[in-house]
């Protein structure tokens, strides 16, 4: 599944309609929250698990969107107003998302080792 759209609601909520006409909405302040790049959930590599700390500084920038593109035909890439880009949301993890937001779930990504 893939969306046919993809746009900001309200100036504080991502909005995507899907191949099916399901929609997805999720607010920008969570999207950010749980953006999966390895600076901002970790990573592992040969077997040590890198954690970030968490962000000390925070700024109303960080909760905007500048740009978004998708990438390759299986993801969203979004550049954030206070310039960060890494995060690569897939169809899949937006989804992952939409439920997470519902159930007021943080993603820690305890699966790395």
């Amino acid at each position: 599944m893939k969306p046919k759209q993809i746009k900001i609601l309200d100036k504080d909520k991502l909005f995507l309609v899907w191949d099916d006409d399901s929609t997805t909405t999720i607010t920008l302040k969570y999207l950010r929250d749980e953006c999966p790049c390895a600076g901002c959930k970790g990573e592992t590599i040969l077997f040590k698990t890198f954690r970030p700390p968490q962000p000390t500084i925070f700024s109303p920038e960080m909760y905007k969107i500048k740009n978004i593109e998708v990438v390759g035909d299986y993801a969203i890439q979004i550049w954030w107003k206070d310039g960060h880009n890494t995060g690569i949301y897939s169809w899949d993890y937006l989804k992952t998302l939409e439920a997470g937001e519902k159930d007021n779930q943080q993603h820690k990504y305890d699966t790395l080792l």
